[in-house]
């Protein structure tokens, strides 16, 4: 095991600096580059003593979303609470700037980077004149960058076998969609896409129930389910699989409205667990999205680039967990 003997005689530096700078010291005159190159060397040497974290200066969070989109999707404001208590755990000093701003705001002086949101193909180039070093949540939009995002593949796949597991064969699909901001055009969402492809590999497609709009909002489901009700009541299907928990709240409150009993009829199944799906009617069933760990995760690549230079890039896919509540029903039970 590494003691502070070793990481002095590594770096040159007294065992009484090399202590001083672990225990976060911020009264020891030493340069920033001075520490830097102690806590990687501790890094290096799996270091196993409990440190305090250096402040990580420099970072900012670029929070792409207009205030209508966070209003519309609270998993977004979620994950921004999030990012902010856990880089403030981290040390990170953290500078938010939203899209209003625009990326000519990103200071030059920008260590790092945490993003959420669209860019513009021009946006993403801008930032590599600025830093190496970022981390992308929920998308992937520049493979030289991080990114942590929830594996929506797996959770789409896994939602639509645990329908069928309760008897469900006749599945429908309700949505959002991806704006391009390069393109200015909506595009399938990576949900949507996967639904098709497993639907029809299993031979149980049905394109006119697939049903997608712009926003992932309640007004969205509400008004495609209210479509499909409207033009489809008698052969609607026994389930649905819905992109996102707001979209699904809109689901349920068109359901309700015609009086459609679910799950008896209707079976209803999202994604995310924001907090106020336990108290809907009835309570949602979904696959939760773990908001604190892609953020920690996104924190922590961002940290590793920044103070350990890692140059490699990396792209985590977090798994969901299904949360069963009273949507979902087993058919003809």
């Amino acid at each position: 095991m590494a003691t502070l003997k070793d990481i002095a005689d590594k770096s040159g530096y007294s065992i009484a600096t090399v202590s001083r700078v672990l225990s976060n010291d911020q009264s020891l005159s030493v340069t920033d580059q001075t520490r830097k190159k102690i806590y990687e060397i501790a890094a290096q040497l799996n270091y196993r003593r409990k440190i305090v974290r250096p402040e990580v200066k420099n970072i900012v969070f670029l929070y792409w979303l207009t205030d209508v989109e966070e209003l519309e999707d609270i998993y977004f404001k979620t994950m921004r609470k999030n990012i902010e208590r856990i880089a403030n755990d981290y040390h990170v000093n953290l500078s938010v700037l939203k899209v209003k701003e625009g990326i000519e705001s990103v200071p030059q002086n920008t260590e790092g980077f945490i993003a959420v949101g669209s860019f513009l193909k021009a946006e993403l180039e801008y930032l590599h004149t600025i830093t190496p070093n970022g981390v992308f949540l929920d998308a992937t939009p520049d493979p030289e960058y991080d990114s942590v995002r929830p594996d929506l593949v797996g959770t789409t796949k896994n939602a639509i076998k645990y329908l069928r597991e309760l008897g469900h064969e006749k599945i429908g699909f309700i949505g959002g969609t991806y704006f391009n901001p390069d393109t200015k055009e909506n595009e399938p969402d990576i949900r949507e896409v996967t639904f098709r492809e497993e639907m029809q590999k299993n031979g149980l497609m049905d394109s006119d129930f697939i049903l997608t709009r712009r926003r992932f909002s309640i007004d969205t489901g509400f008004h495609l389910m209210k479509q499909i009700i409207e033009t489809r009541k008698k052969d609607m299907p026994t389930a649905f699989f819905v992109a996102a928990d707001p979209i699904a709240i809109g689901v349920l409150q068109a359901l309700n409205q015609y009086n459609i009993s679910v799950p008896e009829r209707v079976s209803v199944v999202s994604i995310n667990n924001i907090s106020v799906t336990k108290y809907v009617s009835p309570p949602l069933t979904t696959f939760a999205v773990d908001i604190p760990e892609l953020s920690r995760l996104a924190v922590e690549l961002l940290i590793e680039r920044v103070l350990r230079n890692r140059r490699a890039t990396k792209t985590i896919y977090l798994g969901t967990e299904l949360v069963e509540r009273a949507s979902a029903f087993p058919l003809n039970e």
